[in-house]
């Protein structure tokens, strides 16, 4: 699949309750996703052919429409079931999924209540970013200009498509300076999050993490947070100030692609791949792994 662009791969594609094949799930230029940034999605992993947290990650689709002001047109239960059914159809075990909603091109204009709301879902193959051996050298990450907007300018709680532009500028600025990633700050000039991920770091035994109100309070954020507890590390969310990064002895980012990544580096603070991390990351592979007959799971 390297190299080739990804209107180009052949399956099939769930696409306003039917599926068809991959070069057919098209919509026309003239689409207020497209031009309006009307579009919401998730990104969700299947591991040996189990959606992990799929009703959570299918609800916050829901609420994150709901928050750019529109409805999805199908039922939990049908994006849920549809999910399994398009694995099964990929012949595809570990996978990512990306369900999205987007408005239609019936207005094309800052008004578009009367637009429709077009759902699709696609899945292809997608192992792990990393071997463990890879992991634990730890990411590279620089310091992004841009910055996460205020909540008062931006719906920060919907993962909306409009609110990843400047993610993907400060990840493109940081790899042409031979950087991984960008750790982005927030319009106060606090610590948020990396462009993709959250960020947690470790110091004296405890884990530090930002308050999420003014970035998304990721699914695997919420799982790894748990992780800790129930081993009885401490975890602190509260304001963390770049000048503290120098105090830190561990980093680590989570995400549903990136699971639990080590970072090594940030600008000029470096870190260790502590055991604190380590012992995280395979926490984290143990919890997602199947537990049980995925069919009877489903069928439930």
């Amino acid at each position: 699949m390297a190299g080739v662009p990804f209107d180009q791969l052949e399956g099939t594609i769930w696409y306003n309750g039917k599926f068809v094949d991959w070069a057919d799930a098209k919509v026309h230029v003239l689409n207020h996703g497209l031009h309006y940034a009307s579009c919401v999605f998730e990104g969700q992993r299947a591991y040996g052919g189990e959606i992990y947290k799929l009703d959570e990650h299918t609800r916050r689709l829901r609420e994150s429409g709901k928050i750019l002001g529109f409805d999805l047109p199908y039922s939990d239960e049908v994006i849920n079931d549809t999910c399994y059914e398009l694995l099964e159809r990929m012949n595809l075990s570990d996978a990512y999924l990306r369900p999205f909603a987007w408005r239609g091109s019936e207005m094309m204009a800052i008004s578009a209540q009367q637009t429709s709301i077009h759902v699709a879902i696609a899945a292809w193959a997608w192992p792990s970013y990393f071997t463990r051996e890879e992991r634990l050298k730890g990411l590279r990450l620089d310091i992004a200009k841009y910055r996460r907007p205020a909540p008062e300018t931006a719906p920060f709680a919907a993962k909306a498509a409009g609110l990843y532009m400047i993610c993907t500028l400060s990840k493109h600025e940081a790899e042409a300076k031979g950087y991984t990633d960008a750790l982005m700050l927030d319009w106060r000039g606090q610590v948020a999050e990396a462009t993709g991920a959250n960020v947690f770091f470790v110091k004296d035994g405890a884990i530090h993490t930002p308050k999420p109100d003014c970035f998304l309070d990721g699914i695997t954020r919420r799982t790894v947070i748990d992780l800790a507890k129930k081993r009885g590390i401490e975890v602190v969310e509260r304001v963390i100030m770049p000048d503290e990064l120098a105090s830190f002895e561990q980093c680590f980012l989570t995400g549903t692609a990136a699971e639990v990544t080590p970072v090594s580096q940030i600008a000029s603070y470096n870190f260790e791949v502590g055991e604190m991390t380590k012992t995280l990351i395979d926490d984290y592979t143990a919890e997602v792994q199947p537990k049980g007959d995925v069919r009877l799971k489903k069928a439930s």
